[in-house]
């Protein structure tokens, strides 16, 4: 505190070399980070993996599931009955087929409520069976789950993944050595009927209230330690792609991970991470940039805070989750059949059933350039951690140097008394400088106000919409677009209220600097790949964001800054991803395609955040979008204009 209270501080050499070189300082500590973080892919920056977990002893007993022709059978019922419902679920079915086996069977009924729009109801039923621990009280259970789809829905089949599920169940029926009771699931409605049965099975609610009824649950087992979820999309299996990426970022305990690849090798399974194999390059170049791809596959599924499978809603529960999506099998060569899939998920659940405690001895936060490769925290904390130097070293040297112009002394060669009424002058105009937070603060408490604003306009936007006849995309969209608009005059405010002196913009800057590096570390520590992608992105011109005298520069530094803006870098983003996947098509149907999927983009943002409590649209409302405003304002001031004022009035 006496650093930034005494004005006689920040006059060391070290200091006044951190005020003349910080620009530079700053570019070295950006190149530093990225490079740092660029070069983690290759194999002598990052480690292999390994078990800490010694109770899960992968894979030392012989596999024993023989049920593969019973699960062929289960398919072909299956896929009779599905055609006999090709927009439902055949509940009749599944509960017969695992009455058969003597579980505990259950049905679960959920409703949700459409939050937008006309506020239309969805109600969906999930099945589920248990098989009792036979050599415990039902203390602790693992999870088998598979989402059903009907032969109408837009996704890839899953018959497949309840089919070995079934067979599975079948083979476990007569096994003794379970410590641990056995949930299978059949889910409805992909990630929400997982929801549901969460919520129910936890009787907790994690979205706002009264949009996700999860409805009672009629049978539980114990605490849930693990789940495997089920995403087969073929009897014959080319390869198995392991998905980690859950809500808001998090991940599985490494272990869980390490156990499905080893497994995988075991059973001869070819298996992937981001659906690439490892590389035998001989060529180092060529080995990191194959892994680099794979990283930063896994850090822009991360950053969306999006689950890549039903396994992401299991995480803020405290169970360790992972999806084993397999496809089907193309070109020369063996798949792998229900035998080894079997053989695979029996050696899993044989694993996890040895376990003493929940997993916590290997890592929760860690990055895969490899399936047998790892980063951790350690490792890749510290090139965030230089980006976000930046912004503080950038505020810490505005502040020694508008202390240092407001404490330069004059020479004093007058009478006593000439400098007691100089002194006297200079206290008030010191104090002076402190009645200068308070507009500065108006203007920050404005920003964050609009953001708050933002936050909670979805529903009224979507109603408002309704009175004209627009989708609820449509006024989504809109309503964002002008409200960001009207957002763009806030400096003329800003201007009327904090005036133009160069201590209120370098506070202003000084303030949106630190909120913005904040930000970024407070992300970090639930979604690192969000925080650094934003660094990327927002700490160069966050920097770079100073009034200027130039008249084109100060234009391009405006024009950069919109092309920065939330709500135009989703559409930027939406739209490069339209083009690459649909590049054969006219540019046109590319830009009506691009816009529309913005708009849904937007409005899956405004309900994930409903349903789940995903994090990403409140923190870009509430956070974001006003650091953003304060960078605006700084642009939009001049100080420089009242220095040649002062200068030519003197």
């Amino acid at each position: 505190m006496g650093l930034l209270t005494d004005p006689g501080a920040g006059r060391g050499k070290l200091t006044q070399l951190l005020v003349a070189y910080h620009n530079k300082l700053c570019v070295l500590l950006y190149i530093g980070g990225v490079t740092w973080f660029i070069i983690l892919a290759h194999d002598n920056f990052n480690a292999g993996t390994y078990f800490s977990e010694n109770a899960l002893l992968p894979g030392l007993v012989k596999g024993e599931f023989d049920k593969d022709a019973a699960a062929k059978q289960y398919q072909s019922e299956l896929l009779d009955e599905a055609a006999r419902y090709p927009d439902g679920v055949p509940y009749s079915w599944l509960l017969a087929k695992f009455r058969q086996l003597n579980l505990d069977v259950y049905t679960h009924n959920f409703t949700v409520h459409n939050p937008l729009g006309l506020r239309t109801k969805y109600s969906g039923k999930n099945v589920y069976a248990i098989l009792r621990a036979p050599r415990s009280s039902s203390t602790e259970a693992l999870v088998l789950s598979a989402p059903y789809r009907p032969p109408n829905s837009v996704h890839p089949g899953t018959i497949p993944s309840i089919a070995i599920m079934l067979a599975l169940a079948k083979f476990f029926r007569r096994q003794k050595y379970w410590a641990k009771d056995v949930i299978f699931l059949v889910t409805e409605h992909e990630q929400l009927g997982v929801q549901a049965w969460l919520e129910a099975y936890h009787k907790a609610s994690c979205g706002r209230s009264g949009v996700l009824d999860h409805g009672d649950m009629m049978g539980r087992g114990g605490a849930i330690q693990a789940a495997i979820n089920l995403e087969l999309h073929a009897e014959k299996i080319g390869y198995i792609d392991v998905k980690i990426e859950g809500l808001n970022g998090q991940l599985p305990n490494l272990d869980l991970v390490n156990l499905v690849h080893r497994m995988c090798s075991k059973e001869g399974v070819r298996h992937t991470f981001k659906n690439r194999e490892n590389s035998n390059y001989r060529d180092s170049f060529k080995e990191w940039q194959h892994s680099f791809k794979t990283l930063m596959a896994m850090v822009t599924t991360q950053a969306t805070g999006v689950p890549n499978g039903n396994h992401g809603l299991f995480h803020r529960f405290g169970i360790e989750a992972v999806t084993l999506e397999g496809f089907e099998k193309k070109g020369k060569g063996n798949p792998a059949l229900y035998f080894h899939i079997g053989r695979v998920l029996e050696g899993l659940f044989r694993s996890l059933n040895n376990l003493l405690e929940r997993f916590h001895q290997s890592y929760f936060f860690y990055l895969l350039p490899a399936t047998d490769r790892y980063i951790s925290i350690g490792m890749y904390m510290p090139p965030l951690g230089l980006l976000c130097a930046g912004l503080v070293i950038k505020a810490f040297a505005l502040w020694l140097k508008m202390q240092e112009d407001s404490t330069k002394l004059e020479p004093v060669e007058k009478k006593d008394k000439e400098d007691e009424v100089k002194n006297r002058n200079r206290e008030e105009k010191g104090s002076s400088k402190y009645f200068s937070l308070v507009p500065v603060g108006v203007t920050v408490l404005a920003t964050h106000a609009l953001g708050i604003l933002l936050l909670s306009a979805p529903q009224a936007l979507s109603s408002f919409g309704l009175e004209f006849g627009l989708s609820t995309e449509i006024s989504l969209y809109v309503g964002y677009l002008v409200m960001s608009l009207s957002m763009l005059l806030l400096p003329l405010f800003a201007r009327n209220n904090v005036g133009s002196t160069v201590e209120s913009w370098t506070l202003l800057n000084i303030v949106a600097l630190l909120e913005l590096g904040t930000l970024l570390l407070c992300i970090s520590m639930q979604n690192f790949s969000l925080a650094l992608l934003s660094a990327v992105l927002y700490v160069p011109p966050g920097l770079w964001m100073v009034p200027t005298r130039n008249r084109m520069v100060g234009i391009l530094q405006k024009l950069f800054w919109l092309l920065l803006h939330p709500l135009t870098l989703l559409t930027i983003v939406v739209m490069c991803n339209t083009a690459l996947m649909f590049s054969e098509e006219p540019p046109a149907e590319i830009l009506e395609r691009g816009i529309s999927a913005t708009r849904h983009a937007l409005v899956y943002a405004v309900v994930d955040s409903y349903i789940y409590a995903n994090w990403v649209f409140p923190v870009t409302t509430a956070i974001l979008l006003p650091n953003w405003l304060l960078f605006w304002v700084v642009l939009h001031s001049s100080p420089h204009q009242e220095e040649m004022k002062k200068t030519s009035g003197g």
